[in-house]
């Protein structure tokens, strides 16, 4: 008698949830600015399935350096692992998409 190997099921509708962290440093101009550059990238990229968290290093210096955070802005990939972390306004969008992994739209 042989024993019979089923292929796994695939999920119906699991999606990967992607957790990113942003620190900023209160309204910092280049803070404001990765903020708006990340909610373009978010909105043209992540349409579900995406978690964002705004740390404040002003309002959270201890949750920062915790995090081992020494620059603000600062972008964190935590979820899915590996994780990656950015620095700076995140104005170069290619940039940005490739490091989180992402392909640039077709225009």
């Amino acid at each position: 008698m042989r024993a019979h190997r089923r292929k796994p099921k695939a999920h119906a509708g699991v999606t990967t949830v992607v957790l990113l962290r942003l620190y900023i440093t209160g309204r910092a101009p280049n803070s404001l600015q990765a903020l708006a550059n990340l909610d373009e990238i978010c909105k043209e990229h992540f349409k579900d399935g995406l978690r964002l968290e705004v740390v404040d290093v002003l309002e959270h210096p201890r949750r920062a350096m915790a995090d081992g955070v020494l620059v603000s802005p600062s972008l964190t990939r935590v979820h899915p692992r590996p994780g990656v972390n950015l620095v700076g306004n995140l104005s170069d969008k290619a940039k940005v998409l490739h490091a989180l992994g992402l392909k640039r739209k077709a225009l």
